[in-house]
């Protein structure tokens, strides 16, 4: 593993993204995740997956020069496909996934945390989906589950505004479950995960099958038009210059093409 670091102890997988210098997620992170769920799944030592990022972050987003290597439509949504069906097996993974979230999640930070059953944060950390900044949409199933889980005006506020909220603000919006500090966030977050693993995994398994089942027909239909639009997007003159004026540190000038 080049990205993510591994253990686990009390029933408790910890997976730690280590991508500095802020743990951005790349194609490769997401191939090496699903490759540790491929490993943790048929592990019955193992009943629940906790979380979090190595350094300041937990993870500011995806990687945004990975996406200048990238040049067609069709690439770009098959990108988002690769995203969206990661997290997709996440959300109906059968143990429990908790998100400890501090410093930043955002983007595909915040994608990844929304994947998981549940959310831990700090209280000052930082929580959104900026990517209407650059130019670009989110791609990784984030304008469909930020709704369910903060509301459509309060999601249209957070992507259309590109700011993010605060860990105290995810929790009281209905994005987190707790809100902890610095210090305390993954004492807490392990505590919370041991508590779980000594659950009946077949009754833990069961519940998150039938929890799932609360998605509607309509999210898988937006999840693949967003793949869709991704790709769309992307290609534009505008995506370009978001994404020029990110790497270049500067303020973007978009054109409406």
């Amino acid at each position: 593993m080049e990205y993510l670091k591994w253990s686990y102890e009390d029933f408790v997988a910890t997976i730690k993204i280590d991508r500095p210098p802020a743990n951005a997620l790349s194609s490769g992170l997401i191939q090496e995740l699903s490759s540790v769920l491929d490993e943790i799944k048929p592990n019955e030592k193992i009943r629940v997956i906790l979380i979090h990022g190595e350094g300041r972050f937990f993870s500011a987003g995806a990687d945004i020069k990975e996406f200048t290597s990238v040049q067609s439509e069709d690439d770009f949504s098959n990108l988002g496909t690769n995203g969206q069906n990661l997290f997709d097996r996440m959300e109906n993974f059968p143990k429990p996934i908790i998100a400890a979230i501090h410093g930043a999640a955002l983007g595909g930070g915040l994608e990844l945390a929304m994947a998981c059953h549940f959310r831990l944060v700090t209280e000052n950390a930082k929580l959104g989906l900026p990517e209407l900044q650059l130019g670009i949409i989110p791609g990784f199933a984030g304008t469909q589950r930020l709704p369910r889980y903060v509301g459509v005006a309060r999601a249209a506020e957070m992507m259309f505004t590109s700011d993010p909220i605060t860990g105290k603000e995810a929790v009281q919006y209905g994005l987190a479950n707790h809100a902890y500090t610095d210090d305390e966030l993954l004492e807490k977050a392990y505590d919370m995960a041991k508590k779980i693993g000594k659950k009946s995994p077949i009754a833990i398994g069961a519940a998150i099958e039938l929890l799932n089942y609360s998605k509607t027909k309509e999210f898988y239909t937006g999840v693949k038009r967003e793949a869709e639009l991704f790709g769309q997007v992307f290609i534009t003159e505008d995506a370009k210059e978001g994404i020029s004026a990110f790497i270049e540190k500067r303020e973007p000038k978009f054109t409406g093409k």
